[in-house]
């Protein structure tokens, strides 16, 4: 039987650390046993769980004989991580499946696991992330990355996307759908799909981009160039490029595109209207434009999206499709 340690610490998102317990814990072999032997470890025999304390059963020596680590998210992911901790997933590495949910990727990262090899987290952390760690490449966007021995998730409901994903690497579709039915949860989101993200207003900083971006917020559903965003914020279009490369992480027609697509999320969401028409709202003269730009942007068509999210739901985005600089948009 494979055994899962689920690291627990001072700080753990419960909701993270209950998600690998119960998922790890419903899933079945088809005989009806138990598929993993699952243990929570932490260096105490408590930890401040917040609301609570938390008592751990296991000791991190247990990590060495687990088949599969789970680290939980932090609730502040720039609190010092207790040494530990990380020599004891460094220590696990080499043998075991290394994996993350939220924000304990920072955990991750700060053990050395996650250097030279793409990964994710909640999208509110993914800048924090890249920033404190430019040896990660970070991908704000998708629900999880695999990458064989270490694999990362975002937060909430991508951390049961990422067990049950590990469940059907370990034992087959059939005992992760029934682990999934057990859970209440479809089997199975595929992690390239899109996180559904709120962006954050530009910041109100005098030498930041933001009146740029507010207006071209307001004026999405028009035609642009590269040129005449370039003029409109008094500088050369490879200025522009390089300030909006170094502020917002993509290009400006890239972000045009995203900000036309939050409009079409917030439209599909609230409104009947048909998604040709949402189309041309947005600025796409073509619904068949739109269409595919909304399915490589956000990683499910609009009708999906709208049966998905209708009377609710946060607003998406996704990963940026290149744009060609100079292009009307």
């Amino acid at each position: 039987m494979r055994t899962v340690a689920v690291v627990a610490f001072d700080g753990v998102i419960v909701f993270d650390l209950a998600t690998a317990v119960e998922t790890f814990g419903f899933a079945r072999r088809p005989d009806g046993g138990p598929a993993y032997r699952v243990r929570v470890c932490a260096a105490a025999e408590e930890v401040s769980a917040g609301a609570f304390a938390l008592r751990a059963p296991w000791r991190l020596d247990a990590l060495a004989d687990a088949d599969t680590v789970v680290v939980p998210g932090v609730r502040d992911p720039l609190a010092p991580v207790d040494d530990a901790l990380l020599d004891a997933l460094r220590a696990a590495a080499p043998r075991a499946r290394i994996a993350s949910i939220c924000t304990g990727a920072f955990v991750l990262a700060a053990a050395g696991l996650l250097d030279g090899l793409r990964a994710t987290t909640h999208w509110a952390a993914a800048e924090l992330l890249a920033a404190r760690f430019p040896q990660v490449a970070v991908d704000p966007d998708v629900l999880y990355v695999d990458n064989g021995d270490v694999l990362t998730s975002a937060g909430a409901a991508a951390g049961l996307d990422l067990c049950l994903h590990m469940i059907r690497r370990d034992h087959g579709a059939a005992v992760a759908a029934d682990a999934a039915r057990a859970a209440v949860m479809p089997l199975e989101r595929a992690g390239g799909q899109a996180q559904f993200i709120v962006h954050r207003a530009p910041d109100a900083d005098g030498g930041s981009l933001a009146p740029l971006l507010a207006w071209m917020e307001e004026h999405a559903g028009e035609r642009h160039t590269l040129e005449a965003l370039a003029a409109r914020a008094h500088m050369s279009p490879r200025t522009l490029s390089r300030r909006f490369r170094e502020q917002t992480g993509t290009t400006p027609l890239q972000w045009l595109h995203r900000a036309r697509l939050r409009r079409a999320q917030g439209l599909l969401e609230t409104t009947d209207e048909p998604v040709e028409r949402i189309a041309d709202l947005v600025g796409y003269g073509s619904p068949t434009a739109f269409r595919e730009r909304f399915r490589a942007l956000c990683g499910t068509s609009p009708q999906a999206y709208r049966r998905a999210f209708r009377g609710g739901g946060a607003p998406a985005a996704a990963s940026p499709a290149p744009v060609l600089a100079g292009s009307a948009a």
